[in-house]
């Protein structure tokens, strides 16, 4: 049976590369997971690590939502009144 926090949040995977074969599999060890093969070791390393980030590996490096919401807020009305202009 899936663990609680896996429905809810979903699984919380870890990709591994073994040789060709890419990996990943829930650190819940709820049983989710699987793997997929690739031409060369160097492809399979390369997703792994891509796959493996974390949100929060960057988190000091992103603007957090409520920052951008401002200028998101302008965006959108610059194009309401230039939408307008046209009309």
């Amino acid at each position: 049976m899936t663990p609680l926090t896996c429905r809810v949040f979903g699984h919380d995977y870890q990709f591994t590369a073994e040789g060709t074969t890419m990996r990943w599999s829930c650190v819940r060890e709820c049983g989710a997971g699987g793997s997929k093969e690739y031409e060369s070791a160097a492809q399979a390393q390369r997703y792994a690590r891509a796959f493996d980030r974390k949100d929060t590996d960057d988190l000091g490096r992103r603007a957090p939502l409520m920052g951008l919401f401002p200028l998101r807020m302008a965006r959108a009305m610059r194009k309401r009144v230039e939408g307008r202009r046209q009309a």
